[in-house]
């Protein structure tokens, strides 16, 4: 018997529980992976409150790492033994072992620990596509990022300052921005305090900036397209404040032939060929020590509720983890 958080409804945290299930032998083209870390990401807020809507009832969860404890018909890539991880899904991750599909499925180097590729995949992979294949930066460039001390964040000023770009980072606290600055953050704006928009065109002379990361949504799009250059982008990527209001495309227009778009993760690495660059850039930035991991918080599974009250409160910084 194996234990997994699941959801027979929508809502907030107390409709996550713990509960116990029986999983079948892996099927064809599947293995069996006992997890041994499980990734915490504001997407598992969006499923359980049925923004993202997932067929009920449901395991929330994208992303873990583990040991291949059987493998299926088919499958000649994992052996018994194994140290795997997946940045991605198939959603399903708040559990204490599944079976999981190899295809989607990467081994773990020696040099990332199972907490580590736990708290990095997903934010990692999310970074590196969000600034080497939706906007690709190049040294020199001053960008602005969106919640800069929060698990996508830290890692973003981390790659960011690696890569010669200068990093403009809002925060929520003068501690976040402290964060921030110590992970590689060049300016941060507390929005809790300051006007961002005025921060940013002081900063760039008036220039403004030629992107703009924002994973916040209601509350900042509009500031957003205010410091964006003539032609400029602006990457949608989450919604930590609620949706993005409805508004003509020809406001895009208005501020300067702007554009913008609402990329997932999930677009990035739906081919195999395309998971395999972007894991294969996440642990060769490891490896050169570009990005580390910044595991603040750990939660048992089976207190994956509290883990999500804390992360919608925004209480937590840098990366948590959920510990079967």
């Amino acid at each position: 018997m194996s234990h997994a958080i699941v959801m027979e409804k929508t809502g907030g945290p107390d409709v996550l529980k713990w509960s116990s299930r029986s999983l079948d032998g892996p099927g064809a083209g599947e293995v069996r992976l006992r997890q041994t870390a499980i990734g915490l990401n504001f997407i598992d807020t969006y499923h359980r409150t049925g923004l993202y809507p997932l067929p009920l009832p449901a395991v929330p969860g994208l992303e873990a790492a583990g040991v291949v404890e059987a493998v299926g018909e088919g499958v000649t890539t994992f052996k018994v033994g194994d140290r795997a991880a997946y940045p991605a899904g198939p959603v399903g991750a708040y559990a204490e072992e599944r079976n999981f599909p190899a295809a989607k499925l990467v081994k773990l180097p020696d040099g990332v620990s199972d907490e580590d590729a736990a708290a990095l995949m997903l934010k990692a992979c999310t970074v590196e596509y969000l600034i080497f294949r939706t906007f690709a930066v190049k040294p020199g460039d001053t960008v602005l990022f969106h919640a800069a001390a929060g698990g996508v964040g830290l890692i973003a000023c981390q790659w960011l300052n690696a890569l010669g770009v200068t990093t403009i980072g809002t925060v929520g606290s003068d501690a976040k921005a402290e964060l921030a600055r110590a992970h590689g953050c060049h300016h941060t704006i507390n929005y809790a305090s300051e006007d961002f928009v005025a921060r940013v065109m002081e900063i760039t002379k008036g220039e403004g900036v030629p992107v703009v990361y924002d994973s916040v949504g209601k509350d900042t799009f509009r500031g957003s397209l205010e410091i964006l250059k003539r032609r400029g982008t602006l990457v949608t990527f989450g919604n930590a404040t609620g949706p993005v209001d409805p508004f003509s495309p020809g406001l895009l227009a208005q501020k300067g032939s702007l554009y913008i778009t609402r990329p997932t993760l999930m677009d990035y690495v739906a081919t195999r060929e395309d998971l395999e660059l972007c894991t294969g850039r996440v642990f060769d930035a490891i490896a050169k020590g570009h990005i580390k991991a910044d595991i603040n918080q750990r939660y048992a599974l089976k207190d994956a509720a509290e883990a999500h009250r804390a992360l919608e409160a925004r209480e937590t910084t840098g990366q948590t983890i959920l510990l079967p």
